[in-house]
């Protein structure tokens, strides 16, 4: 029996059996026949641009089998997002749909709207989605309603 389990699909290098890899989170990257296998974080970080992923991937750990007959059940994976520590803050998701509240800006008063508008309003869209939470969750229930909002005061 061969001591390599697969080779990285970035620099070739071989892997041998039970050894650490990472594969990507991206499903493209591992269906079917075609599975990716990177020896290190560096290796999958060096795919991301040539597959043209988005932002927001990243790096599963994993572990080869120990041999080529399957031994119970896999070990878990681990999400690691890049390599050197901590994961960067991601920035909030913008709530807002751009061309709708442009659109009404622009029918009520004949306005631009700005770019960071958007970003306020999200904020503002997230604050009092916590509070309307936290309305339902005193009263019980685990479902938010309209009535769980509150018209902002001035």
């Amino acid at each position: 029996m061969s001591d390599t389990w697969k080779a990285c699909s970035t620099c070739k290098k071989a892997m041998a059996w039970g050894c650490r890899y990472y594969k990507c989170s991206v499903s493209t990257c591992n269906s079917g026949r075609f599975q990716l296998v990177f020896c290190s974080v560096s290796c999958w970080d060096a795919h991301n641009p040539a597959m043209s992923h988005r932002s927001g991937t990243w790096a599963v750990e994993s572990f080869a089998p120990k041999s080529a007959a399957p031994v119970g059940a896999p070990e878990a994976d681990r999400r690691v997002v890049r390599p050197g520590g901590a994961t960067p803050p991601e920035p909030e998701e913008v709530l807002i749909i751009a061309s709708r509240l442009k659109d009404f800006v622009r029918d009520e008063a004949q306005f631009n709207t700005s770019a960071d508008v958007l970003d306020a309003l999200s904020v503002l869209v997230r604050d009092a989605t916590r509070d309307a939470i936290a309305r339902a969750r005193a009263e019980g229930r685990r479902t938010v309603m309209a009535r769980d909002y509150r018209r902002p005061s001035g």
